[in-house]
């Protein structure tokens, strides 16, 4: 079976699955395998649960003509993602970054939302099955679609963009996440510039931060960039308040001059910016842009005020880096309390620079009067200090529940496998 012919299928039955346990009546079933699980066993339970087809490339002993055998169900989930690319003609917003990108990638979609229809990466499926699972839940009646690419490795933001066929393109940073995977910034600025490069050979237009000199310089030769910043860009702004959300100021480019957000830490600012611009190029009106981002409310344990028990803790659980760690502590140290605590969870990936990195950490916490701080598993185990230290979540959640604190503010950070907001759960 050709990809035209599974694409016609796919319009019969316009829902994508490869996880039987999300499984609708009607999905098309792909069967994927990786090192540690085949799918293909499941491909006729899949059938039975109601899916229409099972996609497979491990040939089963069964005459259903419900089982379609192909020789790859990834390579195959992506041709299907490219060939539905194809049928649109409108703008494809891809997203990267070292840091930033989900909440840049939610805040885009919801200003374009408040004026299209807009179709954008849902949860975490930024990697390369969800970007053709995004692409692939694309309907018809599109006018904007937002696609975020996560990558810990070279050549990765290259193939998404294969088959994405980015018209735009956002890097909101290059900073130090997954070194281990892209050899050091250098191969991060490498690896994130995939996305520049396939932007330059295709004649699309980039929006880029240009208070970041390494993103001019990545930017060169662009023909059409959308430059956005403190000082220069078509909408320029500033931060007026950050507690506890960020409130700024814009000083070009709209015509309401100040914005409030729902969205905790400085930081933040290049990313309301960005949304910002592009609705203005996209023509959203002013309003729309402003009660959009207004109202959008962050989840997923991604820089999250929360307040229990009178305590105000920002729970910023979903990832971490250095980069994104340094900002987080450093906006947590400018809020006005006697009272702060830290929680803060090992970094993940960071290969021969990760001890380094994690005594970077403790240097930096040490600039700063803090009520208490807790150090969680990682390399911060390998190294001195005069914190507490424990080895994960849960021993971090029995003393934080033994604390009985009241009053305080509390910063809960750390990678996605140290599963710190389980500090939190009863």
């Amino acid at each position: 079976m050709n990809i035209e012919q599974l694409y016609n299928i796919y319009l019969q039955y316009p829902s994508v699955q490869t996880d039987t346990r999300k499984l609708k009546k009607g999905d098309i079933f792909f069967a994927l395998k990786g090192p540690n699980f085949n799918a293909n066993a499941f491909a006729l339970q899949a059938l039975e649960m109601g899916a229409a087809y099972a996609v497979i490339d491990t040939e089963i002993d069964n005459n259903n003509h419900q089982l379609i055998l192909v020789d790859d169900v990834l390579t195959t989930l992506q041709e299907l993602a490219k060939y539905h690319r194809n049928q649109f003609n409108i703008p494809f917003i891809a997203i990267t970054g070292s840091n930033g990108k989900t909440t840049t990638k939610e805040l885009v979609s919801t200003v374009l939302a408040s004026h299209y229809q807009t179709y954008t990466t849902q949860g975490n499926l930024n990697n390369h099955i969800g970007v053709p699972l995004t692409i692939l839940s694309i309907k018809k009646d599109a006018r904007m679609a937002v696609i975020e690419m996560g990558a810990n490795h070279q050549k990765e933001i290259e193939q998404y963009c294969t088959y994405t066929l980015p018209t735009h393109g956002i890097i909101t940073n290059a900073g130090k996440a997954h070194l281990e995977g892209f050899g050091g910034i250098e191969g991060v600025k490498k690896g994130k510039g995939e996305l520049y490069d396939f932007i330059r050979n295709s004649n699309g237009t980039a929006f880029v931060y240009w208070d970041y000199d390494y993103l001019q310089t990545m930017s060169q030769g662009i023909h059409h960039i959308i430059r956005y910043g403190t000082e220069e860009g078509i909408v320029t702004g500033h931060v007026i308040a950050s507690e506890p959300f960020l409130e700024v100021a814009l000083t070009q480019g709209t015509s309401f001059t100040s914005l409030a957000t729902h969205l905790v830490g400085e930081y933040n600012l290049p990313n309301v910016l960005c949304a910002v611009t592009v609705g203005k190029y996209f023509n959203v009106p002013d309003e729309k842009i402003k009660a959009a981002i207004a109202e959008y409310i962050p989840s997923n344990s991604r820089s999250q005020l929360i307040e229990i028990g009178g305590n105000k803790i920002v729970l910023d659980a979903y990832n971490a880096n250095p980069s994104s760690m340094k900002a987080a502590i450093e906006n947590f140290s400018k809020l006005q309390s006697g009272n702060k605590v830290l929680l803060i969870g090992g970094m993940m990936e960071l290969g021969e620079e990760s001890v380094q990195e994690h005594q970077n950490i403790i240097n930096l916490i040490q600039e700063y009067p803090w009520s208490k701080v807790v150090l969680v598993g990682g390399d911060f185990a390998r190294l001195s200090h005069p914190f507490i230290y424990l080895n994960n979540s849960s021993e971090a959640k029995e003393w934080y529940q033994q604390q009985h604190f009241h009053n305080a503010h509390i910063l809960i950070k750390g990678s996605r496998s140290m599963q710190m907001e389980k500090i939190l759960t009863p």
